[in-house]
């Protein structure tokens, strides 16, 4: 019975903690103040939370996630779901620190850290202005969406280099690269044209009053 114990013992040493390092990324801690709510509910001091939760954070409230790897700040007025490796913004600002690349995307644009060393990056939306501080190491900004509509071979990913900052619009692509055909009409050569020959035609008509357009009448 005791060697039996032993070997349990020595299974469970070696298959539990690598179950919860391939699970690591899928669940997280979240540490609250009592001015947070978790998935429409007021969040408790520490709960944990899984793929799809939802975490808001009312005026001058923040909370902390702590994930293997990466600690996320939630600062205030700020709305995010948690997706394991990565954090969608709704709205507000995160403020992390992560050595596995968490990932943070809003609408179409994803900011990643480029290695997988420890970054530390800020991202904001805010009046639908995204924007992103590196502070330690770099970080992309990816917008798959834009890069369909930009020349064949162009880039639009954007590195945000140790010490700087960028600011984009939320609603990424919209304008900046016009996809061919797709111009307003007005701005058009031929119907810029026939727009013009059709008021001059009504006005012509309103002008001679009762008089024919044809001279044929005496």
């Amino acid at each position: 019975m005791l060697e039996w114990r032993k070997l349990v013992c020595g299974v469970m040493i070696v298959v539990v903690p690598a179950s919860m390092a391939a699970q690591g990324t899928d669940r997280a801690l979240l540490h609250s103040d009592g001015g947070t709510w978790l998935n429409g509910k007021p969040a408790p001091a520490s709960s944990a939370i899984f793929r799809n939760d939802h975490i808001e954070t009312q005026a001058a409230h923040s909370a902390k996630i702590d994930v293997e790897g990466s600690t996320v700040m939630i600062l205030p007025n700020t709305v995010v779901q948690f997706e394991g490796d990565e954090l969608v913004l709704d709205h507000g600002s995160l403020q992390l620190n992560t050595a596995r690349q968490m990932k943070v995307r809003v609408n179409c644009i994803t900011v990643i850290p480029v290695t997988a060393e420890w970054t530390q990056y800020d991202v904001s939306d805010i009046d639908g202005k995204v924007k992103v501080s590196a502070y330690k190491k770099d970080v992309k900004i990816h917008a798959p969406s834009a890069a369909r509509r930009a020349k064949q071979g162009a880039s639009t990913d954007n590195i945000v280099h140790e010490g700087e900052q960028s600011t984009r619009e939320e609603k990424c692509g919209a304008g900046a690269w016009p996809t061919p055909g797709t111009a307003p009409i007005l701005d058009r050569p031929v119907a810029i044209g026939v727009g013009v020959g059709l008021i001059a035609l009504t006005c012509i008509i309103i002008c001679r009053g009762d008089d024919p357009v044809s001279p044929s009448k005496p």
